[in-house]
């Protein structure tokens, strides 16, 4: 049959359904009819029915050319008349006239090619809209639900997991010392631990020059000589915590010395030392002169929480500790103008209270007994020494055996006789000037330095030196400051057990016999006042631990000499701190916004339905024969 023969459009649900109608028509240079018509109701092809589906009736313009031999209109089959039509079909058919004619179609082609294009598009044509199905309504609600449960898994993992914001305080001690003053910043959690502060050293920086109460004749210089090291400490600290940030100032044994010889002197080297702190971006708390009960006290501090005898936890496990009997390890301090020893006793005494101590630390009491020997520094020792020794010289040249062989050494007597430790001894001389040469003489030495312990007087059931109580000693030891550096510099603090007493003494002899000249050419890196005193420094901890504090070969091995442990430094400044944050309020930690509970039970339940929808999809598209043969 002709592209231009018989069509047949059959439309459901319309009262033509029987019918149908009919299209005649031939194309041109055909004779005839051209073909036979299909029977009625029967589709040309699949493409006409989907157009039957769509109520599109085939209604072929007037004006459009007809066919060789068509017939004027188009008739039902079945009945006669006219073919019904409605106004807005004219109206569409008169606006496609003109392209209908410009291409040279008759109508019957109209008619087969719209049938062709319909059933290409894959179309039913039917007398109502199309319906969406079941299983695609069903498949968007399941793809809603799956982004929904993705979306909530995803922001609540986001949300519970992001970081806490680190609420960090910082808090700057200065150690004032004789020798030199060195800056520490520590940090610690603003949600406090039993009451304290976990608090732990993160810089320190050394101020050039000698200490504060070196600036005793040019008294405003000491608070600018503090610049450096206070702009370092605004490069660690966050600037939006600069004003929070207290800074303390504690002077030590130098300046208590300095206040004892000229107390206004000592007020203005604080003012000064106090308008340059007040100038910084940090909040000033104060510069004051601490006693040498609380700087023996804070280094008792300091060393018990780094080494994690208030909790269950520190540097313990990492380093060499102290295997003490009792709770808490002693502290021993040495400084340049005085020395502290502190400790637990076994037993408490009333014999001396001025000597007793009482802190809270970490939801637990401690009573503590220290004492601070002034004048008994190295530095300071080393002036009596030789203050002592000039008591019997008729000339200025003094061979001194705590001085290598081979120093020398000229110092004036007014300086030697200007601070209170030495004032006592000062007397007319024939001479100005004191000449040292050095003869490197260790056990003369130890005798020399013995005379500085008095030993003769005690009123309580136990001393020391010069009449004051101390109780037996009890438990472990820890050494630092001076006494960390002597003995590091004599490598008598490597070894992971304590050096035995006698092989301490013999290294100390040993360097004491050696010549300056290879000393100084051996160590040319230190600074000729420390390496030309090691030998008196050496001598004189032996004899301040033997003689002054009566530790023995049984005991000895309890002293154990610590410079840093961990990351912070042994000294009182970190208990100095450790104490300072039991006046600092604690604030609230930062918490995640859901509890862990909610936080499980949320990602459960979206998980869940996650994974309900995931599983009622495979269903829908891989039906089990069960459900497929009406099983259940």
């Amino acid at each position: 049959m002709s592209a231009c023969g018989w069509g047949s459009v059959v439309a459901r649900g319309t009262p033509e359904v029987a019918a149908g109608w009919r299209v005649p028509g031939r194309c041109s240079g055909a004779g005839g009819s051209g073909g036979s018509a299909p029977a009625p109701g029967r589709s040309l092809t699949a493409s006409v029915r989907e157009m039957a589906r769509d109520s599109l009736t085939l209604s072929l313009p007037r004006s459009l050319p007809r066919c060789a031999g068509e017939e004027p209109a188009v008739t039902p089959l079945h009945s006669p008349g006219p073919v019904p039509s409605s106004r807005g079909a004219e109206n569409r058919t008169g606006r496609t006239k003109g392209k209908h004619e410009e291409s040279g179609l008759c109508s019957c082609e109209l008619a087969a090619s719209a049938a062709a294009g319909l059933g290409i598009l894959g179309l039913e044509v039917t007398g109502t809209k199309p319906k969406m199905s079941l299983t695609r309504k069903i498949l968007l609600i399941l793809g809603f639900l799956s982004t929904l449960a993705v979306i909530a898994l995803i922001a609540v993992a986001v949300t519970q997991n992001k970081p806490l914001p680190k609420n960090i305080k910082y808090g700057i001690v200065l150690d004032a010392g004789s020798s030199h003053t060195n800056l520490y910043v520590y940090e610690w959690p603003a949600e406090k631990e039993n009451d304290t502060g976990v608090v732990q050293q993160v810089e320190v920086c050394k101020v050039e020059g000698p200490g504060i109460s070196g600036y005793s004749h040019a008294t405003e210089k000491a608070g600018p000589s503090l610049a450096q090291c206070l702009r370092q400490a605004e490069e660690v600290i966050p600037s939006k915590q600069h004003q929070e940030t207290p800074v303390y100032l504690g002077a030590t044994a130098g300046m208590r010395l300095l206040s004892l010889e000229n107390k206004s002197t000592a007020d203005k080297v604080l003012s000064s030392v106090e308008k340059t702190l007040r100038s910084a971006p940090f909040s000033f708390q104060g510069a004051r002169i601490i006693s040498g009960q609380e700087e023996g006290a804070y280094g008792w501090i300091t060393i018990n929480y780094l080494l994690g005898n208030f909790k269950q936890s520190g540097w313990t496990k990492l380093l060499h500790s102290l295997k003490s009997v009792s709770e808490t390890s002693g502290a021993l301090d040495l400084g340049g103008a005085s020395t502290q020893i502190t400790f637990v006793p076994k037993e408490f005494s009333s014999e001396s209270p001025e000597n007793l101590l009482y802190f809270r630390l970490y939801g637990k009491d401690y009573l503590v007994y220290t004492h601070s020997f002034l004048c008994y520094g190295k530095d300071q020792a080393l002036q009596q020494k030789l203050a002592e020794d000039l008591q019997t010289m008729e000339n200025s040249s003094l061979l001194d055996p705590c001085f290598l062989q081979g120093y020398q050494r000229t110092i004036n007597i007014s300086d030697l006789f200007k601070n209170p430790c030495t004032s006592a001894k000062k007397k007319q001389f024939p001479f100005s000037q004191l000449y040292i040469q050095g003869e490197g003489d260790y056990q003369k030495c130890r005798r020399n330095i013995q005379k500085l312990f008095n030993k003769t007087n005690c009123p309580y059931s136990s001393c020391s030196f010069n009449g004051i109580y101390l109780p037996p000693l009890q438990g472990d030891f820890g050494a630092f400051s001076a006494f960390y550096f002597v003995m590091n510099f004599l490598n008598l603090t490597g070894e992971r057990s304590p050096v035995a007493l006698d092989k301490v003494a013999s290294a100390i002899e040993s360097f004491c016999a050696r010549p300056w000249p290879e000393v100084k050419t051996a160590y040319h890196q230190i600074k000729e006042k420390y390496l030309s005193e090691y030998c008196f420094s050496g001598a004189y901890i032996l004899s301040l631990l033997e003689n002054g504090y009566e530790f023995t070969e049984k005991n000895w091995q309890s002293i154990h000499f610590l410079g840093k442990i961990g990351s912070s430094d042994a000294g009182w400044t970190l208990g100095y701190m450790l104490n300072l944050t039991n006046m600092i309020p604690a604030e609230e930690p930062a918490v995640p916004p859901l509890s862990h509970g909610s936080y499980v039970g949320l990602m459960v339940l979206c998980s869940l339905v996650l994974v309900s929808v995931l599983l009622f999809a495979w269903l829908l598209f891989h039906k089990p024969k069960c459900l497929q043969k009406g099983i259940v």
